[in-house]
Order: C-alpha cells, then structure tokens, then sequence
C-alpha cells in the first residue's frame, strides 16, 4: 500500500488543519458513510500522533499515515489524495496496486 498526494491536497491539509512541519495526519477507518472498496465504512483523517504506523508519506515534512489496525481497510489499494475544488477538500481515489 501507498499513500499519494497532490500538492493542493497537501496545501489545503495545512491551511485547514493547521498541521504544519513536525505534524502527523492519520487516515483511519470510520463505521459508516460510503466508500467505493468497503461497504458500510469511510476514511476518517485526524491530526494525531502514530503508534503502529505501518504506511507513510512525508509531505512538506508532514507526514501523513496509516495504522497497522485500519490497513484492511484499504483492500490491497493505494490511497491517492487530491484536493476537490467542488467540495473544498480532500478526495480520495483507492487504485489497486
């Protein structure tokens, strides 16, 4: 697994999150919602720090994760974060790896 943003992404993470460098950014499984490669659950993302990180990216020296404990969540895709103009956020795209 991969995890792939854009810079728009990572830009909008850092002005609507406040993360900044040194900063960790957790996606995670949510129960509920919709989600094109698990029925009933949903990416959730928070600004937390990791614990059993197994994914990481670093972007603009913020890195963004995924714990060990939500990693099937993702199937055997690769996360791909752009940033959505239409929605003012993130969109995520899971593309099988």
């Amino acid at each position: 697994m991969d995890i792939q943003l854009s810079k728009a992404a990572v830009k909008w993470f850092q002005d609507e999150m406040m993360v900044k460098e040194g900063d960790h950014v957790r996606f995670f499984v949510r129960y509920g919602g919709s989600s094109p490669i698990q029925d009933g659950f949903s990416l959730g993302v928070s600004k937390d720090d990791p614990i059993e990180a197994v994914v990481t990216k670093e972007e603009e020296g913020i890195t963004f994760y995924v714990e060990e404990k939500d990693v099937w969540y993702f199937d055997g895709h690769n996360l791909e974060v752009e940033y959505s103009e239409q929605s003012d956020g993130p969109a995520y795209d899971y593309n099988k790896n």
